[in-house]
């Protein structure tokens, strides 16, 4: 593993790790598995156990997290800067996250964690360290859909980011997203890209 913060993977390559966080649409949630399991797509989704869409929709998605298609991150419990809070609250934001994933996936995150906001420090790191959340893993590029864009402003950062080697983040919040899933594929095959997963690159 490397050390310190992932911001991009190693080496040269056609590499892509498509990371998609949070989850305060159930509906999201469940389009964006549909649509990795209609066309080989691996992704990481880094969630938070506080929205219900991860509970309604875990049994269509357990399938393709065992096959480790879909892989699995914690973002903290319920997306709070970890930053902000005292050396307990950072060990229960990961740790309440943390049993949330095993019970209702039964897989183990660790050792990656994508802290909410990109917002850490030597003191988070160490915290989270001593749970076994070891990698923070941050991005390099984004299809800056935390909040509500239109479905052609998520196809241009797509175009702009969608670059070997790079991790882009996305968002399953908002459903314009899910209307453009044909043109991202399109844009991953034009440009000879192969999507993975961190344990895709790190793990094997």
């Amino acid at each position: 593993m490397p050390g310190g913060s992932i911001t991009e993977l190693p080496g040269e390559g056609n590499l892509l790790a498509w990371t998609v966080d949070d989850g305060s649409n159930g509906e999201v949630i469940r389009l964006y598995t549909e649509f990795a399991a209609a066309t080989g797509t691996r992704l990481t989704y880094f969630l938070n156990g506080a929205y219900g869409g991860w509970a309604d929709n875990a049994e269509l998605l357990r399938p393709l997290v065992q096959s480790g298609q879909i892989q699995l991150g914690n973002h903290t419990f319920d997306h709070a800067d970890l930053t902000s809070l005292s050396d307990s609250g950072v060990i229960d934001q990961l740790q309440r996250n943390h049993d949330f994933i095993e019970a209702t996936y039964g897989v183990d995150a660790r050792p990656y964690f994508r802290p909410p906001y990109g917002y850490h420090d030597d003191r988070v790191d160490a915290l989270a360290a001593s749970i076994g959340y070891t990698c923070p893993v941050l991005w390099y590029g984004s299809l800056s859909d935390s909040g509500l864009i239109t479905p052609e402003q998520v196809v241009g950062f797509a175009e702009r980011w969608f670059l070997p080697q790079h991790i882009v983040i996305g968002h399953l919040n908002f459903l314009p997203v899910t209307e453009v899933f044909g043109r991202l594929g399109e844009i991953v095959a034009e440009r000879g890209l192969q999507t993975v997963t961190l344990d895709d690159v790190f793990a094997k």
